[in-house]
């Protein structure tokens, strides 16, 4: 089969499946293109190069891009931010396109990334991901349209998923959202349909017994400046003026009320620290959540691993068996392997369902032998309540926002 679509459980080996189909399909004389988030093209690029005897071209670099074009044989390595940008990948033909992590391809018309990756012309496909669409099947028509079924939008949406209007807010807009309480429809039909269009499914508890995992709730109080702002939609703390005039706003602000700007969770997070000296991922949003992270490492005197947009530095971890290692979702939530640490710190909570979930594999996978520990900091009486309420529904909190 030329297209098709291996939605594995985290820890099931995507790489490595991955990986062998590709160079079962790669022919001779032939250019392969595969798509990834940024954090994983060296984690290919080493993969490739330990395992096959292929040229293999990180695309992310003018040198190995115009050495990919010079070459009649190999495998080029981008990621999918960089992708629509580098236009002459257009001009290939008779080529496999692996993309990983394909739900970062949702509908089309929501990003230049996706409409680029529906613009190609592959022979050969091969989508790899652990969650095709994070339980929102609203999202999974353009990895159908890459796997061969020539369904229309229109139609995918009218014959599987519920639309509902919100109620007219004042504003003269009604958004159109999935229905609450009945989302989906003939779901059994459409999993029967992606099979037959070459998607494989296989969850860890099939074909593995993993260890135990526990989910430890630490309440901290919510601070008087989340309240005030709360109440007043506006605070002032030192110079940073924090104006709720928009729905977004508000959430934004109050999330960081929750989270850098609440001495008694920084507070908790120290104390924490101090109770064990085993390693913690520490998993956070904000730039500013991260400096005060590091602030409480150093105080501690704690060794520390980053992954975020800017860094991308695993060496404490590897090392050092009391390390900590502060992750951001985005950068993160999905593709390491961070099996030797069984405890998670979430300081404060994704709006996405998906990284949540991603979040959680990260240590409960193949490798992992202890119970896999989850400590969940909330502020009580607060945004945050709010947030893990429609996490565990498995549902992005943005959604929320709109009904």
């Amino acid at each position: 089969m030329n297209r098709c679509a291996y939605y594995l459980d985290m820890g099931l080996g995507k790489t490595f499946v991955g990986a062998e189909k590709l160079i079962r399909l790669h022919g001779e004389n032939q250019r392969d293109l595969l798509i990834c988030q940024k954090s994983k093209i060296d984690d290919w690029v080493d993969h490739f190069n330990e395992h096959y005897d292929i040229p293999t071209f990180n695309l992310t670099n003018v040198k190995g891009f115009n050495k990919f074009w010079e070459s009649d044989n190999g495998i080029g390595i981008i990621n999918y931010e960089l992708a629509w940008r580098r236009k002459e990948l257009i001009k290939l033909s008779d080529f496999t396109l692996m993309l990983d992590e394909s739900s970062l391809i949702q509908n089309h018309k929501k990003a230049k990334q996706s409409k680029f990756v529906l613009s190609l012309n592959p022979e050969n496909v091969i989508l790899l991901s652990g969650t095709p669409v994070g339980g929102k099947y609203e999202n999974l028509w353009s990895q159908l349209k890459l796997l061969g079924w020539n369904i229309s939008e229109e139609l995918y949406e009218r014959q599987y998923v519920n639309w509902t209007l919100t109620d007219d807010d004042g504003s003269g807009i009604r958004h159109k959202i999935v229905d609450k309480d009945n989302p989906y429809k003939n779901v059994e039909r459409l999993k029967y349909k992606m099979r037959k269009f070459g998607a494989v499914f296989m969850k860890t508890e099939e074909c593995f017994e993993l260890p135990e995992q526990r989910f430890q709730r630490i309440n901290v109080p919510s601070s008087r400046e989340y309240k005030l702002f709360m109440e007043h939609s506006y605070i002032c703390i030192g110079e940073n003026e924090l104006v709720g005039d928009n729905t977004l706003s508000m959430v934004l602000y109050a999330r960081q009320l929750c989270g850098h700007y609440n001495q008694e969770k920084l507070n908790a997070v120290r104390e924490l620290l101090e109770s064990t000296n085993d390693r913690v991922i520490i998993f956070y949003s904000f730039n500013a959540e991260l400096e005060e992270l590091k602030r409480i490492c150093e105080h501690l005197n704690r060794s520390v691993s980053e992954i975020n947009g800017h860094n991308k530095d695993l060496t404490a971890y590897n090392e050092d068996s009391s390390s900590v290692t502060l992750v951001q979702y985005q950068a993160g939530a999905k593709g390491l392997n961070l099996q030797k640490c069984n405890k998670i710190l979430y300081f404060t909570l994704p709006l996405s369902s998906e990284d949540f979930e991603q979040s959680k594999k990260r240590i409960h996978r193949i490798g992992q032998n202890e119970t896999c520990i989850y400590y969940l900091m909330i502020c009580k009486n607060s945004i945050e309540e709010h947030i893990l309420r429609t996490l565990e529904m498995r549902k992005d909190f943005t959604d929320e926002l709109f009904t």
